[in-house]
């Protein structure tokens, strides 16, 4: 009859393979940490960023080859932008596409009117998105 030491080791369960699974596990907990605590530094940095914010105030269909638009963006103070304007037709198709700068201002939130040149008749003027410079 065989003894548990016995059965143990003829499974593979010996003390020293315990301690080698322990091992291993202790080492993933800590690379795991260690991947955590990188992103949450990281994540911390990378959020002291400004964000723009951007928004649509009105859109006029000027002509079938023109729209003209007015938006807002707010950015922190002294910050320079960009946003890119796109005017869509009844199919919600691109038809006509402008990058505008957004300049530096003392004022957080700022007003743009523009006018977008189009291949086709629009139907709606749209921000797409705007970022920092």
């Amino acid at each position: 009859m065989l003894t548990d030491d016995a059965l143990d080791e003829r499974y593979g369960r010996t003390r020293s393979r315990r301690r080698w699974n322990r091992r291993i596990a202790l080492i993933a907990a800590g690379a795991g940490v260690f991947v955590v605590a990188s992103w949450v530094v990281w994540g911390g940095l990378d959020g002291a960023s400004t964000a723009v914010d951007s928004q649509n105030t009105a859109y006029k269909i000027l002509s079938d080859r023109q729209v003209s638009m007015t938006w807002q963006v707010t950015l922190t103070p002294g910050t320079h932008g960009k946003c890119a304007l796109q005017a869509q037709n009844t199919v919600h198709a691109t038809v006509g596409w402008k990058i505008v700068d957004v300049p530096a201002s003392d004022q957080r939130t700022q007003s743009f009117t523009g006018t977008i040149n189009t291949t086709d008749r629009a139907v709606t003027g749209l921000i797409y998105r705007c970022w920092l410079t």
